[in-house]
């Protein structure tokens, strides 16, 4: 019986941290995957001195809006480009004060992460963010809870182009990431490498253009995530 009883636990409480990976479990947890209309492009774990302005390049010049969810610790050492990301009319949302998984994190240091990574974002953009995505797309259900009781948005991603791979170059990342768009889809990609594969941002930039032309070729909008909630 307690053997049934803490097998039962302990699914419960990993069963978020599948979601990205189960899309069942994503709507039971009610963690959305996709938007109502259009293609959203977004990007995690910046800001980047690098990476972050070479994406921003790609971005202004396709004429399309991103939606970047930053980190706070980013935030702080680079501050004048979160504020860039908001001047050059992107959406901005939380990944966290610090890049570590909810799972190995207690509650009352998930509160305090919440509350430094908002505080950074919004000092250094003058905004208050509502969208939040975990680092590493992994929720546990105390952070998840948080995250709802804060009034944030949980949201997570249906396309990604495994740009954080060592292995990865400009052609695997955009092939794995437009394979299959459609209208709806939530692409994941990183403008950062604090927490990748050193240079990864560089393969990421290059492959930014290809994956915009194959969103664009659907013929569908390409949307931040709150445009199109």
């Amino acid at each position: 019986m307690w053997a049934r009883a803490l097998t039962a636990a302990a699914a419960a409480w990993c069963a978020p941290a599948a979601a990205p990976v189960v899309p069942p479990l994503a709507a039971v947890f009610r963690l959305p995957l996709r938007v109502a209309d259009g293609i959203a492009v977004t990007f995690d774990d910046g800001p980047h001195p690098e990476g972050t302005p070479a994406v921003l390049d790609v971005l202004q010049r396709a004429g399309v809006h991103a939606t970047f969810f930053l980190v706070g610790e980013q935030v702080e050492r680079n501050p004048a480009l979160a504020a860039e990301i908001v001047a050059a009319g992107h959406e901005v949302a939380l990944h966290g004060h610090r890049h570590t998984l909810m799972l190995r994190r207690t509650p009352a240091e998930m509160r305090e992460d919440c509350a430094r990574a908002a505080n950074a974002v919004g000092e250094a953009t003058g905004l208050a963010p509502t969208l939040y995505r975990p680092p590493y797309g992994v929720f546990s259900l105390a952070g998840l809870a948080l995250v709802r009781r804060r009034g944030w948005q949980p949201f997570l991603w249906s396309r990604w182009g495994r740009d954080w791979e060592r292995a990865a170059t400009p052609t695997s990342i955009a092939r794995t990431a437009s394979r299959g768009l459609a209208n709806g889809d939530v692409v994941l990609l990183h403008d950062a490498d604090d927490y990748s594969s050193e240079g990864s941002w560089r393969r990421t930039a290059a492959a930014l253009p290809d994956v915009l032309e194959a969103a664009l070729a659907t013929g569908d909008p390409l949307v931040t995530l709150s445009y199109s909630r």
